[in-house]
């Protein structure tokens, strides 16, 4: 195999295994940060159900509306949302919350 083509078959595996690299990156622990991020909002939905009401007007004048609902299976379980944030952010990071949960 010549210089050139060694330089080839290895940009080809880089390029290859680039993707299962990214995967396999975005698969570890998230950071405390965004941990509670994340289960923040996962709490907030363990409240109540959430919804989206949106009513617009296009061209031609027709009008168009979008429902959307969504209810939690922690809501249907009734969780305390303060336990499900916790939960969350050790699942996540393998550590405790590094902020209390404010719902407000």
């Amino acid at each position: 195999m010549h210089r050139g083509e060694q330089r080839g078959a290895i940009r080809m595996r880089v390029v290859l295994l680039l993707p299962a690299l990214m995967i396999l990156a975005a698969c570890g622990p998230l950071s405390p940060e965004r941990a509670a991020e994340v289960c923040e909002d996962k709490a907030r939905a363990a409240t109540g159900p959430t919804g989206e009401i949106g009513i617009g007007i296009g061209t031609g004048g027709k009008v168009d509306s979008r429902l959307e609902i969504g209810v939690t299976s922690d809501y249907l379980r009734g969780l305390d949302p303060y336990q499900v944030y916790e939960d969350c952010v050790r699942r996540e990071t393998g550590q405790g919350p590094i902020r209390p949960l404010v719902l407000g």
